[in-house]
């Protein structure tokens, strides 16, 4: 895969992410003007705290990442990847914001 190529990949993924994550705000959080309130209610509703609540919600979408990656007797198509390889990304974005809100205003 050239430079090229890599770059394209990257840039469609980006967009990707930022779709779907636009698209589930008004899920996750109705009208909650907090973007991470679903992890900080998990998080009240587990008694831990919103990062450890929002590793329990990503871990479903790694495991099923992983035993795409290491199954032999299926074959998975480019949307089945798409869907498993956006949501572990956002995932991960989602716990940056979550870092990034406790660094500045203090734990929740």
């Amino acid at each position: 895969m050239t430079q090229e190529e890599f770059n394209i990949v990257f840039e469609l993924q980006m967009r990707k992410c930022a779709d779907i994550l636009a698209h589930k705000k008004k899920e996750y959080t109705g009208d909650n003007i907090d973007r991470l309130s679903a992890f900080k209610i998990a998080a009240a509703l587990q008694n831990c705290d919103p990062k450890a609540a929002l590793a329990g919600m990503m871990s479903k979408h790694v495991v099923s990442l992983y035993d795409m990656c290491y199954s032999t007797l299926l074959h998975f198509d480019m949307e089945q990847w798409d869907e498993k390889i956006t949501d572990c990304i956002n995932y991960l974005i989602l716990l940056k914001a979550l870092v990034k809100e406790e660094q500045a205003y203090g734990s929740h």
